[in-house]
């Protein structure tokens, strides 16, 4: 049997965080960004199909694409949000850790 001596301080939390929320910080903007112009072109296009649609099967089938992609995007839309929240959740426990002042023991 051994001990691992396992110390967590703020600074080693500090060089693991800090860089993960930086950058998510950067990209889930920007990705709600690209979603939404890429589902408002999507859905348009796709529009522009259900009304040129002649065939019965064809106005079918366009219809049913356009409302498969709007609850795509929307549900993409809808994670990306939970993600920024749960980011920003995150980072308010981050700050507010306490950290332990004596040094944690873990036998095996």
């Amino acid at each position: 049997m051994f001990n691992l001596v396992l110390a967590i301080t703020e600074k080693d939390l500090n060089q693991i965080v800090k860089p993960l929320l930086d950058i998510l910080g950067v990209v889930v903007p920007v990705m709600l960004a690209v979603v939404g112009a890429i589902g408002a072109i999507w859905c348009i296009v796709l529009g522009i199909k259900y009304a040129q649609a002649d065939d019965p099967q064809e106005h079918e089938k366009a219809k049913k694409g356009l409302k498969n992609s709007i609850i795509g995007f929307v549900l993409i839309f809808v994670l990306l949000i939970a993600l920024q929240v749960g980011v920003s959740i995150m980072t308010e426990w981050y700050r507010n850790y306490d950290y332990p002042t004596l040094v944690t023991m873990i036998k095996f």
